[in-house]
């Protein structure tokens, strides 16, 4: 699915994985290291380290990681835990959450921002199963 670069024995979190230009990725991608994508995912990311969108990939569906750089199209939510920087082409259409953010003039960012400090277990709220009522 996605080409990874990165010597026998690497550390997880050192490994860069590539979603190239022309390629489609339809389902979740999971990484401890760095996703980039030149491509279009269709599907939740999660990285451990970063994730990098370039200026013509897509994605539709949720990120989380610690880092990330965004120059292309992102619809749905983007949590990342300790910097986000949305450069000017980019196109945010979701909820950000955020510690710091770096916004270039020229980026479109449409939906809620949260900025700050907050606890990896808050970072997406799991549902809340319904109580019984009672007897």
């Amino acid at each position: 699915m996605a080409r990874e670069r990165a010597g026998n024995g690497s550390p997880p979190e050192s490994v860069i994985s590539i979603i190239g230009p022309g390629m489609k990725v339809v389902g979740d991608c999971q990484t401890d290291g760095t996703i980039r994508i030149e491509g279009a995912v269709s599907g939740s990311i999660q990285a451990g380290k970063a994730v990098v969108v370039g200026r013509e990939a897509t994605v539709e569906g949720d990120i989380t990681t610690q880092d990330a750089v965004i120059a292309g199209a992102v619809h749905g939510t983007l949590v990342a835990a300790s910097r986000l920087e949305l450069q000017a082409t980019s196109r945010i259409e979701g909820d950000v959450r955020a510690r710091r953010m770096h916004l270039e003039e020229g980026a479109i960012l449409n939906g809620t921002v949260q900025m700050g400090e907050f606890h990896a277990e808050t970072e997406v709220p799991s549902p809340q199963p319904a109580e019984a009522p009672a007897s």
